[in-house]
C-alpha cells in the first residue's frame, strides 16, 4: 500500500475521533445546565405547591370567618323578628335571613372546593418532599459522571492531537495539502473506502481502470464524483474497516 495512503487512513480515523470528542466536550456545559435546570424546576414546583397550599388554608379560614359573620347576623335578625310590628317587616326580614342562609351555602361550596384542592396539594407536596433528596442526589451523581467523562475525553483528545501531529508530519507535502484541502471541503472526511466497485461516500461506481488502481493501492486515486481520496477496503486492517463503518453512520454526506 502507498505509504501516504496508509498514513492518511489512520489520520482520518484520528480526525474523526477528535471531532467526536470535541462535540462531546462542547456539549457538556449545556448537559450540566439542563440537569441543574431540572432540579431547579422540581424545587420551584415544590415550593409553588407549598405556597398554594398555604394560600388555600388562609382562604378557607377567611371563608370560615365570613360564615361566622353571616351566622351572627342571621342570629341577630332572628331575634329581631319578634320585635317587628307589621307583616311586611316580618316578611322582609325573613327574606333577608333566607338570602344570608343561601350565601352561607355558597360559601360552604367554596370551602368544599378548597378542601378538595388542598387534599390534592398535600399529596403532591408530600410526594415531592419524599423525592427531593433523591432528585438532588441523582443530579449530583449525573453531573459528577459527566465531569469525569469530560476529563477522560480531554485526555484522549490531547493524546490524539499529539498523534495527529506525528501522522501529519509523516505525510508528504503534496499529500498533506491534498488531505487538508479535501477534508475542509468535505465536512471533515477526506478519504472514502471503495466497496464492490463503488465509493462508499457518494455511492458512485468507479471506472474499471480507477477501480483497479484503487485495488492495487500503489498510487493516490481521487473519486471523480466527490473528490475524496479512495482506498480499497479489503486492504486495510479490520480496525480500519470498523472505524470506516462507524464514521459512515455519523451521517456525513457530500
Amino acid at each position: 500500500m502507498h505509504p501516504d495512503l496508509k498514513t492518511a487512513i489512520e489520520l482520518q480515523q484520528v480526525d474523526l475521533r477528535v471531532a467526536e470528542l470535541t462535540s462531546q466536550i462542547d456539549a457538556l456545559p449545556s448537559q450540566i445546565q439542563n440537569l441543574e435546570a431540572q432540579l431547579r424546576d422540581f424545587i420551584h414546583a415544590h415550593e409553588e405547591r407549598k405556597q398554594r397550599l398555604g394560600a388555600n388554608q388562609k382562604e378557607r379560614r377567611e371563608l370560615d370567618g365570613e360564615i361566622q359573620t353571616i351566622e351572627t347576623k342571621i342570629s341577630r335578625h332572628k331575634d329581631q323578628l319578634y320585635q317587628l310590628k307589621t307583616n311586611e317587616q316580618y316578611k322582609a326580614m325573613k327574606h333577608e335571613i333566607e338570602a344570608e342562609e343561601e350565601n352561607i351555602r355558597k360559601i360552604e361550596d367554596q370551602i368544599l372546593e378548597k378542601m378538595m384542592e388542598a387534599e390534592q396539594l398535600e399529596k403532591l407536596v408530600k410526594d415531592a418532599a419524599s423525592r427531593l433528596d433523591g432528585e438532588k442526589e441523582r443530579v449530583a451523581a449525573a453531573i459528577q459522571r459527566l465531569e469525569f467523562e469530560r476529563r477522560t475525553d480531554i485526555e484522549e483528545w490531547e493524546q490524539l492531537q499529539s498523534r495527529r501531529q506525528e501522522l501529519s508530519q509523516t505525510l508528504s507535502d503534496a499529500m498533506r495539502e491534498l488531505y487538508e484541502r479535501v477534508r475542509s471541503a468535505r465536512r471533515g472526511v477526506a478519504l472514502a473506502a471503495v466497496r464492490d466497485g463503488c465509493c462508499t461516500r457518494c455511492n458512485v461506481r468507479l471506472r474499471p481502470q480507477a477501480y483497479n488502481n484503487v485495488r492495487m493501492s500503489e498510487s493516490i486515486v481521487i473519486c471523480e464524483s466527490c473528490s475524496r481520496i479512495l482506498y480499497y477496503l479489503d486492504l486495510v486492517s479490520d480496525a480500519s474497516e470498523t472505524a470506516g463503518d462507524r464514521n459512515n453512520s455519523t451521517g456525513v454526506q457530500n
